[in-house]
């Protein structure tokens, strides 16, 4: 029992000698913990102010490396640990961000008191190695306390502020957005007025109000998502910053399950109504339940068709109501070959080839889509014709 009590000492010694020698080379340590976790995280970079990281690391140093030296119901630390955790949570700083830096804080803190000792007393190197465990128990308390800390401010944050950020978005994708809304808009959002947007609308197959378990990123790269729940659909406000229409695409493709209309870029908040209600029209222009995501400057001539349906809905029958009288299955075989046509853009081989059957069989078809519609489709405004009726009858309710 002597003896561990005797080590036990040993080792308290040789700690509180390397934290007090660390103390005097705080500014030093400061540096080196700020530079590593900006260097290695862009959301420090981008949410928190380099001076406010700096003095948050420095007082949290201070009292970490301090709390070696007092008795533990004297200790600060956890409560430093909470008053910087609510302050990265007001500051929007996501957590696993937060906990990251807790480790690189343990490495630098550890590096430190290695250092020390290695230079005052190296053969009381092992006798240091015994109480790693303490500081590393440390660092992970208080990164729990950390944690807790921020998930009790941003609960109080999210309670008073949920309503007004639905209330905002509400209003900006409703075609209600002036300057003065746009102002407020941007500083409640910690959004910019003037940017790069888009709007993303998704439909998920077989959808029911109590559905809640699709994924809906915040981030998508270096693109931020808002999003706004519907009863039968969701809306996400996409900021792109420098990405392009095909980044969003293929960054979102694993989160949509079921069908998504995208609108074109707009450049500002006062937009996003009509953006809103160009995602609608691209999201009108999905058949069936998906996954399928359509942009809607790849799909405008069917957004032309859903947006005029009693237009279009004249249009299929003028153009195509030999070919809708006709038996199910003929009916279905033609409008299929004549799809797939347009698809491969008048390649009898390559159409045949979606079709499983031979081109000849394809030239039959087409001339018999082209006797009964009284359409040729060598004709560039008979395709015109052809195209639209078809998507018509694609995209339309039937009446």
């Amino acid at each position: 029992m002597g003896l561990r009590t005797t080590a036990d000492d040993e080792v308290r010694r040789i700690m509180r000698m390397a934290a007090a020698r660390l103390l005097q080379r705080l500014p030093e340590l400061t540096d080196e913990l700020v530079t590593r976790t900006r260097d290695t995280d862009e959301a420090y970079r981008r949410m928190v102010p380099t001076d406010d990281h700096w003095q948050s690391v420095y007082d949290a140093m201070r009292v970490g490396i301090g709390a070696i030296l007092l008795p533990l119901a004297e200790r600060r630390d956890l409560q430093q640990a909470e008053r910087t955790a609510r302050r990265r949570a007001e500051q929007g700083l996501p957590m696993d961000s937060l906990l990251r830096s807790y480790r690189i804080s343990a490495q630098v803190m550890w590096d430190g008191l290695v250092g020390v000792v290695a230079e005052e007393e190296p053969d009381s190197l092992p006798v240091l190695i015994r109480g790693a465990t303490k500081v590393w128990h440390a660092v992970d308390r208080q990164a729990v306390a950390a944690a807790e800390a921020y998930r009790d401010r941003e609960a109080e944050m999210f309670g008073r502020t949920a309503e007004r950020v639905q209330a905002l978005l509400d209003a900006l994708l409703e075609d209600r957005a002036d300057a003065a809304l746009a102002r407020s808009a941007a500083a409640a959002l910690d959004l910019p007025e003037l940017g790069r947007y888009a709007v993303v609308i998704t439909r998920l197959p077989g959808r029911h109000d109590h559905q809640d378990d699709a994924v809906r990123p915040a981030a998508l790269g270096a693109m931020r998502l808002l999003w706004r729940m519907r009863p039968d659909y969701e809306v996400a406000v996409a900021l792109l910053r420098e990405a392009g229409m095909e980044d969003l695409t293929r960054e979102l493709r694993p989160h949509v399950t079921g069908c998504a209309g995208i609108s074109p870029v707009v450049e500002g908040l006062t937009e996003l109504g009509r953006a809103r209600r160009l995602a609608e029209l691209a999201l009108r222009t999905c058949v069936g339940e998906g996954p399928e995501i359509a942009l809607l400057e790849d799909r405008l001539p069917a957004a032309l068709v859903v947006s005029q349906p009693e237009l279009a809905g004249h249009l299929s029958g003028v153009v195509l109501r030999p070919i809708l009288a006709l038996d199910p299955a003929d009916r279905e075989v033609l409008l299929g070959t004549l799809e797939a046509w347009l698809r491969c853009e008048g390649s009898a081989m390559r159409t045949a080839g979606q079709l499983y059957c031979h081109r000849n069989t394809v030239f039959n078809r087409i001339r018999r889509i082209e006797q009964l519609t009284g359409r040729s489709l060598a004709r560039p405004l008979d395709i015109v014709e052809l195209a639209l009726a078809l998507d018509a009858v694609r995209l339309l309710p039937v009446t």
